[in-house]
């Protein structure tokens, strides 16, 4: 890596997600990667899914990042390959838990789609982040923004949003 992306990643190592400023961009994966090509700088975005209303304020916040570095670079959003996840850090699931958002479990590699559509796998149960419980029932499939869920935990009886897995 030369000593320009390094620049990059240091100035942009801050970034937050707009909706979940607990966590850094690099620790979702949403920062993908910086790259040198022949037009210049890149900075390589992937939405957690199509429709993200923060991509918008994501990549302001990176122009803004930039452009007080003084570093001249284009933000480049890249949908293939789809965000996942798996992409998040451990300590991205660490601090969503301590925020009082359930991290989503990691998605089983011997999981195709097709054997996804004829039998869905056993699914390990939501851990309540407020009591530790695994007591816990889906309350809906939308949580405060739609790559959450809302759940309810029987035994503290708290709400609590569960990041889905993709």
């Amino acid at each position: 890596m030369s000593s320009v992306e390094d620049k990059v990643w240091a100035a942009l190592e801050h970034l937050t997600d707009p909706e979940i400023p607990v966590v850094t961009l690099r620790e979702l994966g949403i920062l993908r990667d910086v790259r040198e090509t022949a037009d210049g700088l890149e900075v390589v975005i992937t939405p957690t899914y199509s429709g993200c209303p923060a991509m918008g304020q994501i990549e302001d916040d990176i122009r803004a990042s930039l452009e007080e570095a003084g570093i001249p670079a284009r933000v480049v959003t890249q949908l293939a390959p789809a965000w996942t996840t798996d992409w998040m850090s451990e300590e991205a699931k660490e601090k969503l838990r301590a925020y009082g958002i359930a991290p989503p479990h990691t998605t089983p590699k011997d999981v195709s789609v097709v054997n996804f559509v004829r039998r869905a796998p056993k699914s390990e149960p939501v851990v309540c982040p407020q009591c530790g419980s695994t007591n816990t029932v889906v309350s809906s499939q939308f949580g405060s923004t739609a790559c959450k869920a809302l759940y309810k935990c029987l035994d503290c009886q708290e709400p609590f949003d569960y990041f889905k897995p993709y």
